[in-house]
């Protein structure tokens, strides 16, 4: 038997039990085979090394060694295509490899289109940043609170474009644990803009409330095996709050504040955006995937949040002199 038939089987072995395991290309026999037998012909006894006869098949670039691409990286890297290709010769379903799909590199970043466009972000949340400190007086109400939201949207971006460029255990976890702290910062502002004129005890009491809620909460996500399903659920569920929150406030000041209608087309928009999450495919042109397409889709929609919290604070500062009717929906 040849030596390409003995591959065919092996593959069709590897890709029946892939498919048992929700098809999975790194569970398949090829694979697997492909790295070790990469590994140990190509790679020093530590896998981070190339050999000096592989150096010129590899041929990697200053971005491939500023980002740390060793060799075992490059025998995944290199396998994951053979396995791609070899399935879809026969016509099977593009397979997902270590819980991804198969992304092309450039420059030197796993998932290319999500770094661009996590960059985009960052831009845009620095600019709007800019516009609002032009345009609001440092004395309204509210002013710090926003300074706050985009301090942490900006950090949250940052890390997005470090995990999209490689992924390590963690630059995983801290992309997920301050992405996690946007979504709560948004309900943290909704909360301190209901209480923005009650006492600045109950506001420092509720501020440490959040403090220590997101330690203990990225205490959880750095110890023992990452959830991905629990940590989902949290951020759907801190969204969600802060969203049923501004739906509330939005009903009771809809006929003082018309301007009201931005931070609900936010949130509305926002939700239709997450719902890329939701599907599956492979990337297109093996670039831009379901969660490229969810970076993307929020870019234009930051500038309804801050156009938001910038007339909301100039109004706010208009009545900041006015006495009494003090409602907690103001």
């Amino acid at each position: 038997m040849s030596s390409r038939n003995l591959s065919a089987i092996v593959l069709l072995l590897g890709a029946l039990v892939a498919a048992c395991q929700a098809s999975n290309g790194d569970r398949t026999q090829f694979f697997h085979n492909c790295r070790q037998n990469c590994e140990r012909t190509n790679c020093s006894a530590d896998g981070l090394e190339i050999q000096e006869q592989a150096v010129k098949f590899y041929q990697q670039s200053v971005f491939d060694r500023l980002f740390q691409w060793s060799c075992a990286d490059e025998c995944q890297y290199g396998c994951m295509w053979r396995t791609v290709f070899a399935f879809f010769e026969r016509g099977w379903p593009i397979p997902q490899f270590y819980g991804k799909w198969p992304f092309l590199r450039l420059l030197g970043m796993q998932e290319p289109a999500s770094v661009i466009f996590s960059c985009l972000n960052f831009v845009v949340h620095l600019r709007l940043l800019r516009k609002f400190r032009r345009e609001v007086r440092p004395d309204s109400p509210c002013y710090m609170l926003t300074h706050i939201f985009a301090v942490t949207s900006l950090n949250g971006w940052i890390w997005s474009v470090i995990f999209h460029t490689r992924d390590f255990p963690l630059t995983e976890l801290l992309d997920y644990a301050f992405a996690y702290s946007i979504i709560l910062c948004s309900l943290y502002v909704m909360v301190m803009r209901m209480l923005h004129r009650y006492s600045l005890f109950l506001r420092g009491v509720i501020t440490l409330a959040f403090l220590s809620y997101y330690i203990n909460y990225f205490a959880y996500l750095s110890v023992g095996r990452f959830n991905y399903a629990f940590n989902m659920m949290v951020n759907v569920a801190t969204g969600v709050i802060a969203a049923v929150g501004w739906f509330v406030w939005c009903h009771f000041v809809r006929t003082r504040r018309p301007y009201f209608r931005r931070i609900l087309r936010f949130y509305i928009l926002m939700a239709l955006a997450m719902s890329l999450e939701l599907l599956d495919f492979p990337p297109i042109l093996w670039i831009l995937d379901a969660h490229a397409l969810w970076h993307l889709a929020t870019i234009p929609l930051a500038s309804l949040y801050y156009d938001f919290m910038i007339e909301d604070c100039r109004t706010l500062r208009k009545e900041k002199a006015a006495a009494g009717g003090y409602s907690f929906y103001n």
